[in-house]
């Protein structure tokens, strides 16, 4: 592709983030649900199955792993799903899933001891091969990140008082555990929440960041080589119990982040939802008006550099202004977002609830 070929594409996207963002803004009209007003538009995925794990390749090819060990996979922007679960998976609980395109996958399942497995797929689905299980019993896998189609991680809760990183080198087909020397100790009761597949995250061919909570504080720790030496930085988001802190995070650069999370128990207030860096995650603001309730998954839209999208069990919130301000657009129940480089954004969670974000004509 040409030079000017390359820009005229980047303009088009970034148009369609911005008229994402525009209708997600625009109130609803009258007798006009405000999921309509959104853009979510839900899709047929024939199971009731939770889904936390979620990854948008484009506006035709998404993943999405979940319960009992259900994984499913569209190519056609959601219009149809394929369940290309792995055999035998029914008692593993997949969190995360991350995806190269509409043939290469790897599911990360969460748990204590071998609950803890990565399985990868290089044919859609048609087959799958264990390339990393869990021995120590003390381990507990949350979530895992890609840089790029070949480095990426995995973290463990704290193992002898430090986060216990996962390492691979060849796209998730073999993974080893890292050198705790420039990990920085745990928080008492600090941990890694496998809400989203969001608390750990990264951004360029380096940085990556990891979200804690359960502790005396909610904690962002971030590496700038991946993943060997790591800071560990306090944000205002509410910590102090096992059901409170950051919870998922998205940078849409290796500066400008955003962090969610609050209280998870539907029966408690979640004051402090949301937080912002513009320095890396050095230093946080709490957001002015935050999320209004607990927020497990965020992600910024396409190409709009200023718009983002919050979503929870309660509701899915827009900022247009980089985090600092939010505001609900929508009232279904999700858990965990995600936006590609062509201007869509999925979400998905409880019973079997994946949707895509289109424009309202």
């Amino acid at each position: 592709m040409t030079s000017m070929g390359k820009t005229r594409r980047m303009m088009s996207v970034g148009l369609i983030g911005a008229a994402l963002a525009l209708t997600l803004a625009a109130p609803a009209r009258a007798g006009e649900t405000p999921a309509a007003a959104a853009g979510w538009h839900l899709t047929p995925t024939g199971t009731d199955a939770r889904f936390r794990g979620l990854a948008a390749v484009d506006r035709s090819t998404a993943w999405a792993a979940g319960s009992r060990g259900t994984v499913l996979r569209t190519t056609d922007g959601g219009r149809s799903w394929r369940d290309v679960s792995p055999a035998g998976a029914g008692d593993l609980e997949f969190r995360d899933v991350q995806a190269f395109d509409a043939r290469r996958a790897v599911v990360l399942a969460i748990g204590e001891g071998e609950a803890s497995r990565v399985l990868r797929t290089e044919d859609g689905g048609a087959t799958w091969t264990e390339s990393f299980r869990n021995t120590d019993p003390r381990a507990f896998y949350d979530c895992m990140t890609f840089f790029d189609r070949r480095h990426g991680l995995a973290m463990s809760d704290p193992v002898d008082g430090k986060y216990r990183i996962l390492a691979t080198r060849d796209g998730g087909r073999s993974w080893q555990v890292q050198p705790t020397a420039g990990m920085p100790d745990a928080l008492p009761g600090e941990a890694g929440f496998a809400a989203s597949g969001q608390c750990l995250v990264s951004a360029g061919p380096r940085d990556v960041w990891l979200a804690t909570g359960g502790g005396a504080a909610a904690r962002v720790l971030h590496s700038a080589d991946w993943g060997l030496t790591w800071t560990a930085t306090t944000t205002p988001i509410p910590a102090g119990d096992p059901a409170k802190g950051v919870f998922g995070l998205a940078f849409r650069d290796r500066t400008h982040g955003i962090a969610v999370g609050g209280d998870y128990r539907r029966d408690q207030p979640s004051p402090q939802a949301g937080a912002v860096t513009d320095d890396g995650g050095r230093t946080w603001r709490t957001s002015a008006t935050p999320p209004p309730a607990y927020r497990s998954g965020v992600a910024w839209l396409p190409h709009a550099k200023a718009a983002a999208l919050a979503v929870g069990p309660t509701g899915t919130d827009l900022t247009t202004d980089g985090g600092r301000t939010w505001r609900t657009v929508d009232t279904g129940s999700y858990d965990t977002v995600d936006c590609t480089a062509d201007g869509s954004c999925w979400a998905s969670g409880e019973k079997g609830r994946i949707a895509r974000l289109l424009r309202k004509d």
